[in-house]
């Protein structure tokens, strides 16, 4: 079983849970999470490809000492 949460950078990534038998599905996937601001990182893991995401943080735009 694959593990839920990866490091990668640092930085904490979450698997989506879905298996892909191949790369091209995977990569789709992948792209559709970062279309919607998400951080990817795709695994080859025992020949399968499994999606890590984290949501990129937005800027904060509250001005300093606030």
């Amino acid at each position: 079983m694959s593990e839920n949460v990866k490091l990668f950078d640092g930085k904490k990534f979450m698997w989506d849970g879905k298996v892909h038998d191949t790369r091209e599905p995977a990569r789709e996937a992948e792209n559709t999470y970062k279309e919607n601001a998400f951080e990817t990182r795709l695994v080859n893991e025992d020949g399968k490809y499994l999606v890590y995401s984290r949501r990129v943080a937005a800027q904060q735009t509250a001005a300093p000492g606030q």
